[in-house]
């Protein structure tokens, strides 16, 4: 199972890192400490709403944007957790003889 947070940081991260930018300018920015904002870069922290408002302000870009990158990549990941559960399914007998025909 994949954590929001976890998620959260990612796009922070990938964001900041493609606008060249320091976890001490954004941290400064955003007014908070530059060892909780790795924390929430590496997932290990959640960010609350005020303070996810202030990173985004800091990197000049909308929560949205944020918000709508994590659903994109939460939509990935589940889609490939489905995808995996499916292959792992017990196969109909109809499958089964087909495996044993060409096997």
């Amino acid at each position: 199972m994949v954590l929001v947070r976890r998620l959260i940081g990612d796009v922070i991260r990938r964001r900041r890192v493609a606008q060249g930018r320091t976890l001490r300018e954004i941290s400064a920015a955003a007014r908070v400490s530059l060892g909780y904002l790795s924390e929430v870069e590496r997932g290990r922290k959640e960010a609350s709403s005020e303070l996810l408002a202030a990173i985004c302000q800091a990197l000049d870009l909308p929560m949205s944007e944020i918000l709508r990158e994590v659903s994109d990549e939460m939509m990935r990941v589940e889609a490939a957790a489905v995808g995996a559960l499916t292959e792992l399914r017990p196969r109909t007998d109809a499958r089964k003889r087909d495996v044993v025909a060409v096997g």
